[in-house]
């Protein structure tokens, strides 16, 4: 079965454009990737959702994903309540309505 995972991120004021841009070669970088958006949540504010054919390919491209964080980490601003820069959750899929 299918899995996602969503990260929780805030920007820094003037920093958008340099974390829209750190994301533009996952596909590439992040191998078993199937299908990845960013939304916007609010100001400054983002989730990056993204869909593996499993819980062992997404947990297998985590080295990647924090390469491709280190990479704009200085971009993000701490969440607070000890999260750090990211909030993050991952898991199988257990219901698809649609």
């Amino acid at each position: 079965m299918s899995a996602f995972n969503a990260v929780r991120f805030r920007v820094k004021p003037g920093r958008d454009q340099a974390f829209l841009d750190a994301h533009k070669d996952i596909a590439q970088a992040w191998p078993g990737l199937v299908h990845a958006n960013i939304i916007k949540t609010g100001d400054r504010s983002y989730c990056l959702i993204a869909e593996w054919p499993d819980m062992d390919a997404c947990v297998a491209a985590r080295p990647a994903m924090i390469a491709t964080l280190n990479s704009f980490r200085d971009t993000l601003e701490d969440l607070g309540n000890g999260l750090g820069v990211t909030d993050a959750a991952a898991g199988a899929v257990v219901l698809a309505p649609k």
